[in-house]
């Protein structure tokens, strides 16, 4: 595949070595420094864009391939509050767009396997549950888009909790939860140098606390999802989230 690859920072790099690996070629790379070579037609060249930009140009670069007619898959995060008017545009245009707060195959089974473990946990309504997330310095959105899936999917499933709140806690500070009502979900933020991303669910009970957590080494594997992902929705239509990818049964 001619891949057009929109934001290339570290993740961008890293999908760069993934793809080319795989045989395809990288014939564009977007950055701050070249936003001039972001044209519809040099993305109309591409089979598909693989988008991992910031927040604040993400929307701007799917309209573009929208009118380039190009498939987009998006990884950035920190901009979920549009995803309704982007799905409709998509759809009703005819566009192809799949996206993901988070591409890696094991952070993907995470997420499942949470849903599973949230409507095992609602027949025990004496544990509370709480999100951990832990990135690096550099992230920009809090919290992380893999944090918000997680929390969604035990909102999904858990009579308790009806929304989540975010509190951004600094490294050795505790957590001011005393505003945090019974019916709503905390997500702890923490962000701490050089940590790819640490997401743990918390439940806990006056007698003993069940841990469940994803732990990455590297960003290797969100890159590869991305990759994967890219290859997958070549040739179709539509809107999709990753999980469509993937088969993990009812």
């Amino acid at each position: 595949m001619n891949i057009a690859l929109l934001g290339y920072g570290k993740m961008g790099k890293i999908i760069e070595k993934i793809a080319t690996d795989r045989k395809h070629e990288i014939f564009l790379k977007i950055d701050f420094y070249n936003r001039q070579d972001l044209t519809i037609e040099n993305l109309k060249k591409a089979d598909v864009v693989i988008e991992f930009s910031t927040p604040g140009s993400v929307l701007d670069n799917i309209q573009k391939c929208f009118e380039a007619g190009v498939p987009i898959v998006v990884g950035t995060t920190g901009w979920y509050e549009h995803l309704p008017e982007l799905k409709k545009k998509c759809l009703d245009s005819g566009h192809t767009m799949l996206y993901a707060s988070n591409f890696s195959v094991g952070v993907n089974i995470f997420f499942h396997v949470n849903k599973v473990l949230a409507k095992l946990m609602n027949n025990y309504p004496y544990y509370d549950v709480q999100v951990e997330e832990i990135h690096h310095m550099q992230k920009l959105d809090s919290p992380s888009g893999t944090a918000i899936t997680i929390a969604e999917g035990i909102i999904e499933n858990t009579d308790s909790k009806k929304e989540w709140v975010n509190v951004l806690t600094s490294e050795g500070d505790d957590t001011n939860d005393e505003n945090i009502k019974n019916d709503q979900l905390l997500i702890e933020s923490f962000r701490i140098d050089s940590v790819p991303g640490t997401h743990t669910v918390i439940y806990d009970s006056e007698v003993d606390s069940i841990e469940f957590k994803h732990t990455a080494h590297n960003r290797n594997g969100f890159a590869l999802g991305a990759v994967l992902a890219a290859e997958w929705v070549q040739n179709k239509k539509g809107f999709f989230s990753v999980e469509e990818m993937f088969d993990f049964g009812k």
